[in-house]
């Protein structure tokens, strides 16, 4: 084996153990930490940006991959490992350490702000450290963009999915956009005739917790690998071998909650099922975020509203709540699942209606991004966009442009990786059921191992081994198509 390689394998292990260090100390300012506690934890956080930073950009980092480049004689995994850790190289070096630093403090001490201008509904307490952000996010990107020889927008979107462009996404967007209004009226149209009725709680908070464990146990969540928590955000975070996932709870309603649940457990199950072989080096991550949403997607909205689904879970949601009558029986509860209304927030949306509150996400940070608007202009023009794409009346920041945390920590050009996780995600279950015929039939009794077992082998155990679209022709028999996804929706919901 290559020498050069050998000694890159070790350095980046060492850099991945401090990404492990930073992401629990991340879920615990989001989950557990007191706020007294958000200067020391932007220090320490810094530092380990900081430290890891100086070790991907070190001079002799560049020989190394150079000298493993031209020794060969690699397998299949190193060689692909060796792509991975030129891809992260080069992205770390593009930036010199002060905006590194900068971009931590930066981002660590918005969302903390944010936490409370979210729940103050008051975007402009926020906004002058989003600007700042916003401005260390632009001069990131064109460090990277004048690299990789890209846009702005591409390079940011690069680091969320590897080789993903704007000019890629927009036909698929427009797509979509193009077929959303219709159908979302004719939907809207058919379901003017079913009734919905909601359980009436109290809901109380443990009894939810308790129904969630219970469906992350069933879907196969290891809990001496990881924990359930609250935060602010929905999220999944930690380690593979430490899976930490939050949601958040409200006692009236406990659907919103246990889908949040189910979402972050996709995620879990994932990050769970990545190759233990290469658990610490570059091929052995996630293959992108647009993989990893489908993979959580796959869970929350392609299986667990599906009536194989409510089949199993009907009888487990009426023992944990003690409840009967209408409003429990199993067609109110498939009903209330298919429910299809546009709302204000992202992470309660349907499935019709999500792509559209990703999309004019996507527009706006793209504008933001490329110098085409202003922080300030956030707010109106958002509620503008919700008026315009699903008919609501923003009323107040909370449920407008403060709800998702993404800007405020500086994840930008993540958000279309989103619908791009839904679509892969319904693609991902056609081939599944066509591969498993009765993979529906064993979920209505409660046994996922069928839906695990083919994830595991062909989307989870291939880490980063394949580009996204190599991965997806491998699993599936072709590349990602808008279609399939289209005809999921109709088959749901107008059939």
């Amino acid at each position: 084996m290559s020498q050069s390689y050998t000694q890159l394998e070790k350095q980046f292990k060492r850099i991945h153990v401090l990404g492990d260090a930073s992401s629990i100390l991340h879920w615990d300012m989001a989950a557990m930490m007191p706020k007294g506690g958000a200067e020391s934890r932007m220090e320490q956080m810094a530092l380990l940006a900081t430290l890891s930073h100086s070790m991907m950009c070190e001079d002799r980092l560049s020989d190394l991959l150079d000298g493993a480049e031209q020794e060969g004689g690699l397998t299949d995994w190193q060689a692909a490992n060796l792509r991975e850790m030129r891809r992260a190289h080069t992205h770390a070096t593009a930036l010199d350490e002060a905006l590194v630093e900068a971009l931590s403090r930066t981002t660590s001490a918005c969302e903390q702000v944010w936490r409370e201008a979210r729940a103050e509904g008051d975007f402009a307490k926020v906004a002058p450290q989003l600007k700042e952000v916003l401005n260390l996010t632009r001069q990131a990107a064109a460090a990277k963009a004048d690299k990789l020889g890209c846009s702005l927008y591409d390079a940011l979107l690069d680091q969320y999915e590897p080789d993903g462009k704007a000019s890629e996404i927009d036909p698929i967007f427009e797509k979509l956009e193009g077929f959303l209004p219709d159908f979302l009226q004719t939907v809207q149209d058919q379901q003017k005739d079913v009734t919905v009725q909601m359980p009436q709680g109290p809901f109380a908070i443990e009894k939810q917790k308790e129904l969630g464990a219970l469906f992350m146990a069933a879907l196969g969540f290891d809990f001496d690998h990881g924990r359930l928590d609250v935060s602010m955000h929905p999220f999944c975070g930690g380690t593979a071998d430490d899976v930490r996932l939050t949601t958040r709870y409200d006692e009236s309603a406990f659907t919103s909650a246990l889908m949040g649940v189910l979402h972050e457990t996709g995620h879990a199950l994932y990050e769970r099922g990545l190759p233990q072989d290469w658990r610490n080096q570059p091929v052995g991550q996630a293959r992108g975020m647009s993989v990893h949403e489908s993979q959580s997607l796959l869970v929350e909205m392609q299986v667990c509203r599906s009536d194989a689904f409510l089949t199993y879970a009907h009888p487990h949601m009426q023992q944990t709540f003690e409840g009967g009558g209408a409003a429990w029986s199993l067609e109110n509860m498939t009903n209330l699942y298919r429910q299809v209304k546009p709302g204000f927030i992202r992470v309660d949306a349907d499935e019709v209606t999500y792509p559209a509150h990703v999309i004019l996400r996507y527009k706006l940070e793209r504008a933001l991004i490329e110098g085409h608007m202003q922080i300030e202009e956030i707010p109106e023009r958002w509620n503008s966009m919700m008026k315009d794409m699903l008919g609501v009346t923003v009323e107040n920041d909370r449920d407008g442009c403060l709800q998702d945390i993404h800007w405020y920590d500086g994840a930008w050009g993540y958000f279309p990786t989103y619908t791009l996780g839904a679509m892969t995600a319904a693609q991902i279950f056609d081939a599944i059921k066509k591969a498993v015929p009765d993979v529906e039939g064993e979920i209505a009794k409660g046994n996922f191992a069928p839906l695990m077992g083919w994830l595991r082998e062909n989307i989870h155990a291939k880490g980063s081994s394949l580009s996204t679209k190599d991965l997806l022709i491998q699993a599936t028999g072709k590349p990602l198509d808008p279609d399939v996804f289209i005809a999921h929706l109709k088959g749901r919901y107008s059939s």
